[in-house]
């Protein structure tokens, strides 16, 4: 199983989404804003598609062990609400992260960027940055697709460190535009 660290087979899946996409790259400067908000927009896709994944596992999950309240037993089961709220957790933080992607900026076209700032390298810089976060979206998209609720919790660790991983490629994302 891929890493969400590993630099070369996240940027192969990041490309192979790209061409995917009918894209091919970035081309020059002014089209580069473009060319990452349509990357970003994809992202956000990605991640809308493994929240969804977590949401209808939190359906069935809670379908499957949290039972209508009966005389027998008139409140469910701790452990299982306990899962449920796990999976419901999980569908908040990448949907928080969805928000985060979409609010991201792009540096400014204007003369102080162009004079201080050599915006082809920085925007070349965004570039690998945006593979990255494609291929760590796309990895956590896979590993969520089709998976039940007990799949899920069992395996939560893995999946915060995919979102852990995600986070950090958008500061370093932030780190760039900011230097």
């Amino acid at each position: 199983m891929t890493s969400f660290y590993d630099q070369g087979p996240l940027s192969q899946i990041a490309i192979n989404l790209f061409y995917g996409w009918g894209y091919n790259f970035y081309r020059q400067e002014n089209q580069l804003r473009a060319d990452d908000q349509l990357i970003r927009a994809q992202v956000c896709t990605l991640l809308q598609q493994a929240r969804a994944a977590v949401e209808s596992a939190e359906s069935d999950y809670r379908r499957e062990f949290i039972p209508p309240p009966s005389r027998a037993q008139p409140r469910p089961d701790p452990q299982a609400i306990a899962g449920a709220q796990t999976l419901e957790k999980l569908s908040h933080a990448i949907g928080a992260l969805d928000g985060q992607i979409r609010a991201l900026p792009v540096p400014e076209n204007d003369r102080m960027t162009q004079r201080y700032r050599k915006e082809g390298e920085t925007l070349a810089k965004l570039l690998s940055i945006d593979q990255q976060l494609t291929g760590q979206a796309e990895l956590l998209r896979q590993m969520l697709a089709g998976k039940p609720g007990p799949w899920i919790i069992e395996n939560k660790p893995s999946l915060l460190e995919g979102i852990t991983a995600i986070t950090e490629t958008l500061r370093a994302r932030q780190a760039i535009l900011l230097s």
